[in-house]
């Protein structure tokens, strides 16, 4: 990084302002969002998954963020006012709340993620920010928005979009690009059926983080007209991009440039399919994870209530694990992800899983492979991740063979 470069990166976001999306339900992770939004779904044994956006912000240096929320928002709004109110709005920090209040009209709530922001509009017209940070709250990452900026204003673009390289057969999930020599992107296509590759790599393409940095008075002008086309899906994915692409001010800002990992590869993960939620979990029980959450350089920040340490009785054991405060174990786990205040009763076997807070594992039950949703109380002897047509029976089971629990399934049961 040269020194003009250095000197940028600590001024841009002092002038920019982050929008974080987190209004969406996330339906491909099943009955994990029945009762919260995507972003307010926990993960990594403490957190929420919008933590690590709102992290990124202020480990960056920026500290004026707008959260704007819609599906099923009261437990995100919870874990917000309780774990980001400390920033100082007599120093113009905040984390604004932005819940969907048909601002525009009586009829329509947020129909887009570019109607999201349109409908407040004059809340952000109000920070006076140069540049609007766009983010999705529902990734894992960490990432350097500070980089990012600079990169956007070097390049004299309207629009920058943060971009990874991805496995060509993932790629139809995803916003896919095509970017030349300089870096401008020439063509983009919001989840193709047949991604285009990148030229000379037939199984990789060049996908959208749903990471946008806009110069705010172009991002005002193209909303203004979105709005007003009636073909239009509002969306910035499939309407806004694809026009700053035709216009010829959209450039690509490579995530190698600016993810941190401080010497690992770059990690960054759509946690959005009961898979992809268990992969990304179970990742952090490997004993050098690729997302490291011990590295007080870039600390993740989050909401934790007052817990005692982990306790482990007579038996009790855990290898390859991560254990969260409040929890007592008198079973056996392995290489599992356990959340606060769980208790694994005696002659219990937990392996390959994930407990969200407050799950009770009773006496001599075998679980695998699972996913166990906050507050189920798993009976004496339940066996859960071992016979495919049982599970599929009574939870449900991903092609893969991840079995998601939940209370209202065992209540079914």
């Amino acid at each position: 990084m040269t020194s003009n470069e250095f000197a940028l990166s600590l001024e841009l976001p002092r002038r920019t302002v982050a929008l974080v999306l987190a209004g969406g339900r996330g339906s491909r992770l099943m009955n994990l969002t029945d009762h919260r939004a995507k972003p307010a779904v926990y993960f990594g044994g403490k957190f929420r998954i919008v933590d690590f956006a709102l992290s990124n912000c202020l480990n960056s240096g920026i500290r004026r963020i707008g959260v704007i929320t819609q599906y099923k928002s009261h437990s995100l709004l919870r874990h917000l006012q309780r774990g980001w109110a400390f920033l100082k709005a007599e120093m113009n920090e905040f984390v604004d709340l932005l819940p969907a209040q048909q601002r525009i009209d009586e009829e329509n709530w947020y129909r887009g993620t570019a109607d999201a922001v349109y409908q407040n509009e004059d809340i952000v017209r109000s920070y006076r920010a140069k540049y609007v940070l766009v983010l999705a709250g529902d990734h894992v990452y960490k990432m350097d928005y500070s980089l990012m900026l600079a990169d956007h204003v070097a390049s004299g673009a309207e629009c920058t979009v943060g971009c990874i390289e991805v496995p060509r057969e993932e790629a139809s999930g995803f916003g896919v690009m095509a970017v030349d020599a300089s870096g401008r992107i020439t063509d983009f296509v919001e989840k193709p059926l047949q991604p285009p590759p990148i030229p000379g790599h037939t199984d990789v393409s060049l996908a959208s983080m749903g990471i946008y940095v806009f110069n705010a008075d172009y991002l005002f002008r193209e909303l203004a007209r979105d709005v007003a086309d009636e073909d239009s899906d509002h969306d910035f994915g499939r309407d806004i991009l694809p026009r700053a692409v035709q216009q010829g001010v959209a450039r690509a800002h490579h995530f190698g440039r600016s993810c941190v990992g401080h010497g690992r590869a770059p990690y960054w993960r759509d946690v959005g399919t009961v898979d992809a939620y268990w992969d990304a979990n179970i990742d952090l029980t490997a004993t050098e994870p690729q997302l490291d959450l011990y590295d007080q350089r870039w600390p993740i920040l989050t909401y934790q209530p007052q817990r005692p340490p982990a306790r482990f009785v007579g038996a009790g054991s855990a290898t390859e694990s991560l254990v969260s405060g409040g929890c007592i174990v008198a079973g056996r786990v392995q290489q599992s992800l356990v959340f606060s205040s769980v208790r694994i009763d005696s002659n219990v076997q937990l392996n390959h899983s994930v407990l969200l807070p407050y799950v009770e594992l009773g006496r001599n039950a075998r679980v695998s492979r699972a996913v166990v949703d906050r507050g189920c109380i798993i009976p004496d002897g339940t066996v859960i991740g071992e016979d495919p047509v049982s599970d599929a029976r009574r939870f449900h089971r991903t092609e893969r063979g991840i079995v998601l629990v939940t209370r209202k399934m065992l209540a079914q049961v």
